[in-house]
């Protein structure tokens, strides 16, 4: 984000204090009164988007306090002993990093409480890392900060829901809101922030209620962010112009290539963390060090990669024509030296390293289709305008979220003409990531991965360590599949079920049919009804579930589908059914872990 600095930083946090102590206040009155929950969501909606708003920005004005003094008051005073000094910059803040994991050594790491039902964060951790994020980023490593202003907001949100004592599905929305209001307040893209929320944070758990709460914490946060920094975006792009209506053709080759650098460059973050985590000889706090070195080394020779990069992306962006091979060796160097930062446990995102890299990616692309394509072809977009659209690509390839990206380009270029070339190029790389990420080998980031440390536990996570045997019901309601449909109806009402097991005479599983599949058997063979079984209507094609099967495993199956419920049935003989697993079973199945682990941590 492009920031400029109040005349009076002191009174921001003056204010920031105030609004802390305020939101404070505020829950405590909540709890007093038991208002109603619409009326909690719309406060903690306010609360968590003002809060987030101007801890966003201290966190901005400390990145620029760092870089002010690193690159113009420390490097005026070293710069007469030559221009290597300048690789003694990102080293020193490097230093300082590793300092701060002497001292608190999961710093990075500070609301990883594995084993509680609800995240609990520290208030003196999180103003650590979002130093270290602050020092990282100011002295020149190769990462970005939207993926520390998700995690800022997402622990005000963390931060409310422990003052409230919400439950912990009450505790991940508020998150969410929060995580919301960091994206928007970050990009000074509002809408952006609430699609990246819905496809990363909230996912399946996705509610009206929620949706709610996340738009306004994203626009109080955008608000506020805009009063300090102006409404302009984190940068700026160009016009987009359409030359020929076919020409959305060829975006669909540059989302192949941004589809393949995606996976390159996550996986590469992938390896260089694995790496360094193997370095076991290396002290903890020796390790950004490394990091540090590195950048300082590669920013002599190659300046343009210092830092969070945005200069260098205006330039790329403004029209201005740079080599082929120049712009490819900056990318390649980019993405090892950007996996190198965040493996060495330099503090920051990769949402920014990867608008750099689409757009140096799409710049090449659109330099070599100049180049190549027959005059009789006609004109085609300038490079610029595939730079801008290979920054979406392959941010939607890195992070998993598409609707994001297309709608973040959407808000930064405010040019709707640009909605069909991203669809086009993002559609495809999304694609092509799916594709590979199918092998067993390759998978794509979490968010720890991404420099985002929002680890509150979901369902899928809880449960990995426990087997469908453990939890299935051995008691389950069934039907014959000679029965009738009145009757079999008649009987789910009255035993209240939602999904029944159909078996044949011999007690075999035959299918499965559920309160939906009769009602509409009932409405749409009316005049046969009489004659109808329920063996005629049931499922034939059926999931199953296995004992010794992780819950985990069959809870993705069933939200894939959206299945109530999945027959547990004997390795050796899928009609023979030894029991049933649903969602309340799941649910409860969830509760029971966090339970036993709250009770064996007592003890």
């Amino acid at each position: 984000m492009s920031t400029k600095v109040p005349e009076s930083p002191h009174l921001l946090v003056a204010s920031a204090t105030k609004s802390f102590s305020l939101s404070y206040r505020l829950t405590q009155l909540l709890n007093q009164l038991q208002p109603s929950p619409e009326i909690i969501f719309f406060i903690s909606a306010f609360a968590i988007g003002g809060a987030s708003g101007l801890a966003l920005v201290l966190f901005y004005l400390g990145i620029e306090f760092f870089e002010n003094l690193a690159f113009n008051v420390l490097m005026s005073q070293i710069s007469a002993w030559g221009y290597w000094t300048l690789a003694l910059i990102p080293v020193l803040g490097s230093m300082l990093v590793g300092l701060l994991y002497y001292f608190y050594p999961n710093f990075s790491n500070y609301n990883c409480l594995q084993d509680q039902s609800v995240v609990k964060v520290s208030p003196k951790l999180f103003l650590i890392k979002c130093l270290g994020a602050a020092i990282s980023l100011g002295t020149g490593a190769s990462l970005g900060p939207e993926g520390p202003s998700v995690e800022i907001g997402g622990n005000m949100g963390l931060l409310l829901a422990q003052l409230l004592r919400v439950s912990q599905k009450r505790s991940r929305l508020l998150m969410s809101a929060g995580a919301a209001a960091g994206f928007a307040a970050g990009f000074n893209a509002p809408i952006a922030g609430v699609f990246f929320t819905l496809e990363r944070v909230l996912g399946t758990t996705f509610t009206t209620p929620a949706a709610s709460i996340i738009l306004l914490a994203a626009v109080v946060a955008a608000t506020i962010a805009r009063v300090v920094f102006g409404i302009h975006p984190a940068f700026e792009l160009p016009t987009y112009l359409v030359v020929n209506q076919w020409e959305f053709l060829l975006y669909i080759g540059l989302g192949v290539l941004a589809g393949f650098i995606s996976l390159a460059y996550t996986q590469g973050i992938k390896f260089a963390q694995r790496s360094f985590q193997k370095l076991e000889v290396i002290p903890r706090g020796f390790k950004p060090i490394l990091g540090g070195l590195t950048m300082g080394l590669v920013g002599l020779a190659l300046p343009q990669i210092l830092g969070i990069g945005y200069g260098t992306l205006e330039v790329i962006l403004s029209g201005k024509i740079f080599s082929i091979p120049f712009l490819s060796m900056i990318l390649v160097i980019k993405l090892v030296v950007t996996a190198i930062c965040l493996g060495s446990g330099l503090v920051g995102g990769i949402f920014a390293p990867a608008l750099f890299l689409g757009a140096c990616l799409g710049a090449v692309y659109g330099q070599v289709l100049v180049a190549i394509l027959p005059p009789e072809v006609g004109l085609i977009a300038p490079p610029a305008a595939y730079a801008m659209v290979g920054m979406a690509a392959l941010l939607a390839g890195s992070v998993k979220a598409p609707l994001t990206a297309i709608i973040l380009l959407f808000e930064l270029t405010q040019n709707y003409l640009i909605i069909l070339p991203l669809m086009a190029a993002v559609g495809v790389s999304v694609w092509i990531v799916s594709l590979v990420e199918a092998q067993p080998m390759v998978q794509t980031l979490n968010f720890k991965e991404m420099g985002i440390n929002l680890t509150q536990q979901d369902e899928l996570e809880i449960l990995k360590g426990v087997s469908v045997a453990r939890i299935m019901d051995v008691d389950y309601f069934h039907l014959c599949d000679q029965m009738s449909v009145l009757k079999s109806s008649q009987l789910m009402i009255s035993a209240k079920c939602h999904t029944a097991l159909v078996v044949d005479e011999q007690g075999q599983l035959s299918g499965i049919i559920t309160l939906g599949d009769l009602r509409h058997a009932i409405r749409d063979n009316s005049d046969e009804i009489e004659g109808l079984s329920i063996g005629d209507i049931s499922t034939k094609e059926i999931l199953y579930a296995y004992p010794d099967e992780s819950v985990t495993e069959v809870l993705k199956r069933m939200l894939a589908r959206d299945i109530f419920l999945l027959p547990v049935v004997s390795p050796d003989n899928s009609r023979e059914v030894l029991g049933v697993i649903d969602k309340p079973l799941i649910s409860l199945a969830s509760d029971l872990t966090l339970t036993e682990r709250a009770i064996a941590s007592a003890d």
